[in-house]
């Protein structure tokens, strides 16, 4: 940002704010039959047009320099010279991996690489989280994971964490993609969504994760902030208690982010420094609705490509290829639609790493 805000300071100190337009030529030309007498006073009406004609030169000076420097700008920020794939397809992002140069892959994980395990999305119509919590009688689906809420009445979050307990579940093929993608030294960090904690079943390692909504493996009272253990919550839970502080009677929450809730530092510190450094962006069953999450798509360079591995085609990549075609951008989104595992699993044949990944698959779980 440093270097732009220094390049639109430079050019607004080369906009010469009293330039005049010149004269037209039209007004000493052999076509009038009448010279202006240079003694005549000019009239009101006259020097309200030159007064208009000076307003209008100097207006259109001020566009063509400002045009002029935008172009600049966008061709600075989106050269054609660093487009890096081969063609804009699955096929081109495989040879790019290929190749060597792609060293620093970031992957972004939402609900949709979860549910062939069992858990369900939040959105899909008929299956979706919210469309079944009918049950709960809430004010409003959202409002079991709402922070205000969740302190007058923890009690429906409770029995639903019991039906989605980390533990219960075993990791999908698109875990093991991202866990193969470490094994290959390409992964430089994988944000994720969930909180089901599948990826640490999966064998990713901590440092590699960034839990972005928070996390089942610790717990803190909401009162004195006492941390407590994933098992001494878990027993509570599945013996149908609220868990309560032993020290001070607050109720337990685990260190997962509910609505109206900050997301851990974590997630700030470390998208801050990544995206810098990312040479592949892959987005895999989110809606990118929920922000901020959903803004680190944007925060990529100008030149990275980015999959979507996803049923539904979203973030808008159509527009955004249009906009990059327009002003000579590179144009590297690439969407592979449909479900997140087979996606994975067409991957993984394409780059030949068909073995190593049933391996992971057959092997034993964390």
């Amino acid at each position: 940002m440093t270097d732009t805000h220094e390049e639109i300071t430079d050019a607004s100190k080369n906009v010469d704010y009293d330039v005049k337009p010149e004269l037209s030529k039209e007004g000493t030309s052999d076509d009038h039959s009448e010279s202006p007498d240079p003694n005549e006073e000019p009239s009101d009406a006259t020097e309200e047009a030159e007064g208009e004609d000076d307003k209008n030169g100097w207006f259109e000076n001020l566009k063509a320099k400002c045009l002029k420097f935008y172009s600049s700008f966008v061709s600075k920020l989106n050269p054609k010279d660093k487009e890096v794939l081969d063609e804009v397809s699955v096929d081109g992002v495989v040879s790019y991996i290929k190749s060597g140069k792609c060293k620093n892959i970031i992957t972004l994980a939402g609900a949709g690489i979860s549910t062939s395990a069992g858990i369900p999305d939040f959105r899909s119509p008929q299956s979706g989280l919210y469309h079944n919590l009918k049950k709960y009688d809430l004010p409003y689906p959202e409002a079991i994971f709402d922070i205000e809420y969740f302190k007058l009445n923890p009690k429906p979050f409770y029995v639903l964490a019991k039906e989605l307990y980390p533990g219960e579940f075993i990791p999908t093929p698109s875990h093991y993609f991202v866990k193969l993608l470490h094994d290959k030294g390409l992964l430089l960090r994988h944000y994720t969504q969930n909180i089901d904690t599948l990826e640490h079943i999966a064998g990713i390692p901590v440092e590699k994760l960034v839990e972005a909504h928070g996390t089942f493996r610790t717990s803190h009272c909401l009162k004195c902030k006492k941390e407590y253990s994933q098992e001494w919550v878990k027993d509570e839970i599945f013996a149908d208690r609220i868990p309560t502080c032993i020290v001070c009677q607050g109720v337990v929450k685990p260190d997962i982010v509910l609505f109206r809730e900050g997301l851990p530092r974590r997630f700030y510190e470390l998208s801050s420094i990544d995206f810098k450094h990312c040479d592949l962006l892959i987005i895999m069953g989110t809606s990118l609705t929920v922000q901020p999450f959903a803004s680190l798509v944007d925060n990529v360079s100008a030149s990275c490509p980015r999959l979507l591995i996803n049923r539904d085609d979203v973030g808008l990549t159509e527009t955004r290829n249009v906009f990059q075609q327009l002003f000579g951008g590179a144009v590297r989104d690439v969407v592979l639609k449909g479900d997140c595992d087979d996606g994975c699993k067409s991957l993984v044949n394409k780059l030949g790493w068909t073995s190593d990944f049933e391996a992971l698959l057959s092997g034993p779980k964390s």
